[in-house]
């Protein structure tokens, strides 16, 4: 039986994340890596998790 397990990825060790919050109709959270092009992420702000939650 194989393990249930992700493949590893690279991960570049030089790549620099910020996080924004735009505020409008609805508050979003976004995280991007600045230093690729389109890397980023957007969800709902009521939707992402606080710090204490991933602790």
């Amino acid at each position: 039986m194989e393990p249930d397990t992700v493949a590893p990825v690279e991960v570049a060790a030089d790549g620099e994340v910020m996080a924004s919050v735009e505020e409008g109709t609805t508050d979003t959270l976004i995280i991007a890596d600045i230093s690729q092009d389109d890397a980023y992420l957007t969800l709902p702000l009521g939707e992402a998790a606080s710090l204490p939650a991933w602790r």
